[in-house]
C-alpha cells in the first residue's frame, strides 16, 4: 500500500533534526582512501568507513539485538531541510525519519536521521519500528551504500540523548537500489561504543 501526505498542510513541516556542528568533516576523496590512524583509529574506521550494516554491525558488538525508537516522522516535501547536499539525488516529495538505534537492555548506541522518497517509504518500511538493515534483509533488497562524509563534532541535544560528552563521530551515506538513490541516511555514534571498539584515535 502506498502512504499518501499532505505536502500543502504547513503544520505537517518538519521539526530539527540533529546534525553535528563540526570541528573537522571529510569528503568522500578524503575518506575513500581511509583516514591516518592518529585521527580515527582501525575499529572505528571500520564502522565509520565500511559498507556493512551498522545495525548488525551493534548487534554483533554488543551481543544484543539492536531495537529502535522512532522518535519522528515528518514531511520535508521538496525542502533540502539543511540536509547534505546530496538529499537532492532522493525524488521529491521526500519524508524524513530520525530514530536511536539502542541495545535490547536500553543503552543508546547511535542516532540517524535518513530522508526517503514518500511515495515509497511504506514500500521499503513495512514495520517502522525495525532497523532499515532489518527492513530491507526481510525484503531481499539488494543495496550499495555509499558513504558520502564523515564528521566529528558536538551537538548538544546529541549530548543529552546519549548521555555522553561529545564531540561525536558521524556519517552521512546514499543508499543506491537499482542504480538509484533510495534514501540518504546522516548517522552519529555514541562515544559508548568506546567500551567495544577502544579510544577513537591512537596516539
Amino acid at each position: 500500500m502506498t502512504a499518501t501526505y499532505n505536502f500543502t498542510d504547513k503544520q505537517a513541516l518538519p521539526k530539527s533534526w540533529h546534525r553535528l556542528s563540526p570541528i573537522w568533516e571529510g569528503d568522500e576523496n578524503t575518506i575513500q582512501p581511509g583516514l591516518p590512524h592518529t585521527r580515527l583509529a582501525p575499529a572505528w574506521q571500520l564502522l565509520l568507513l565500511g559498507d556493512g550494516s551498522p545495525t548488525r554491525h551493534l548487534q554483533l558488538l554488543t551481543g544484543e539485538p539492536t531495537e529502535v525508537d522512532v522518535i519522528d516522522m515528518s514531511v520535508v516535501g521538496i525542502d533540502l531541510d539543511d540536509a547534505p547536499s546530496v538529499i537532492e539525488a532522493v525524488p521529491g516529495p521526500r519524508l524524513r525519519r530520525q530514530v536511536w538505534l539502542r541495545k535490547q537492555s536500553g543503552q543508546r548506541l547511535a542516532y540517524a536521521a535518513s530522508w526517503w522518497e514518500a511515495s515509497h517509504v511504506d514500500e521499503y518500511l513495512q514495520n517502522r519500528s525495525l532497523p532499515i538493515w532489518a527492513s530491507l534483509a526481510r525484503l531481499r533488497t539488494e543495496l550499495y551504500r555509499d558513504v558520502q562524509g564523515v564528521y566529528y563534532g558536538h551537538s548538544e541535544a546529541l549530548e543529552a540523548g546519549f548521555q555522553h560528552q561529545g564531540p561525536f563521530w558521524g556519517r552521512h551515506y546514499l543508499f543506491w537500489h537499482h542504480g538509484k538513490p533510495l534514501t540518504l541516511i546522516y548517522e552519529v555514534f555514541s562515544p559508548y561504543l568506546t567500551k567495544y571498539l577502544g579510544l577513537t584515535q591512537v596516539d
